[in-house]
């Protein structure tokens, strides 16, 4: 079966509609990867139990095989074949899952995964993801799925179906095409430890939310080896150079503003930070297509989900 066209590779790029998740579904089933949406960014598919098929996708990356994979499933009842739920994971899955909220889980004796999705750790990522499209596919496939950001590592994360096409090109068989995301930003990553909760990457869901949802604050001591994904210091980063905390751009520099402050792009001229969550990787995938020299970037405000933004412009710029 065939679908669509295109003039940058040989992956299809397709409506994702009923016929489209079917032929993907059929794909996965046969070890191949596919490109999908979700509410944070698209992801790069694979049967998360086939070793062959996940290797596809860190050779599509050009992924280094110590960094783990999130494991995409349809409800909690699927993730608890694949970790171990406490008190707290329970707490966390029933505020915030379907949504974007990765749990970092001991590894269940026994799980139906590839030891490459976990890069051999004692511990597994887990997410239920809030879009139609990822859910129509868990359901007709009836996997689960490892599914990283659908880019090259370390570059620039896919918010449309066009930034995977331009960054992998014919490395994707099929690309699903669900229109732009709508958080616009990976999910929050929290490690649930035997007495309390930990932040890995920040992300869509808060800080703060997650305190109020389990009563108690995080530890706040960082980890000293990366148990998921985002942990690299140089992550999300354009080709060109990027400098942070701009209100007045160099010449050549391509400046993304925000409020009051214009720029060339802005990812919110209201300063809503949901929303520039929401536009910051198409601002960037922008700007590194401009002629410009470099990058710059105006002050965020560092609260709320301006902190998962901040996280990741500062990874962009290392």
């Amino acid at each position: 079966m065939m679908f669509g066209s295109n003039t940058l590779g040989n992956g299809w790029v397709v409506p994702a509609d009923d016929a489209a998740i079917t032929a993907a579904a059929q794909l996965l089933h046969a070890g191949e990867i596919v490109a999908i949406p979700t509410e944070t960014v698209y992801g790069l598919a694979a049967d998360a139990q086939n070793a062959e098929a996940v290797a596809h996708i860190y050779a599509a990356k050009g992924r280094p095989d110590f960094n783990p994979l999130i494991v995409h499933v349809r409800d909690r009842k699927a993730a608890e074949k694949l970790g171990l739920f406490n008190a707290t994971a329970q707490a966390l899955a029933e505020a915030f899952w379907p949504g974007p909220l990765t749990l970092v889980l001991p590894l269940k004796q026994g799980a139906p995964v590839a030891r490459a999705v976990t890069a051999g750790l004692p511990t597994i990522a887990i997410r239920c993801p809030n879009h139609p499209v990822m859910q129509a596919l868990l359901l007709k496939s009836d996997l689960s799925l490892a599914a990283p950001s659908a880019n090259r590592s370390g570059a620039i994360s896919p918010t449309r179906a066009d930034h995977v096409l331009k960054g992998l090109g014919g490395a994707v068989p099929m690309i699903l095409d669900g229109g732009p995301c709508s958080a616009g930003l990976e999910s929050t990553i929290v490690a649930v430890r035997d007495d309390g909760w930990q932040i890995l990457r920040p992300g869509p869901v808060t800080s703060k939310e997650i305190e109020q949802t389990l009563g108690y604050p995080p530890f706040a001591l960082p980890t000293a080896s990366i148990e998921a994904p985002g942990q690299m210091a140089s992550h999300y980063a354009p080709s060109k150079p990027v400098r942070l905390n701009v209100t007045v751009p160099e010449k050549g520099e391509y400046l993304i503003g925000f409020g009051a402050i214009a720029g060339d792009d802005n990812l919110s001229a209201t300063g809503d930070l949901a929303q520039a969550a929401a536009h910051l990787f198409e601002a960037l995938h922008n700007a590194d297509a401009s002629l410009a020299r470099a990058i710059a970037v105006a002050p965020i405000p560092h609260e709320g989900i301006g902190i998962a933004i901040n996280d990741r412009l500062s990874r962009a710029a290392a």
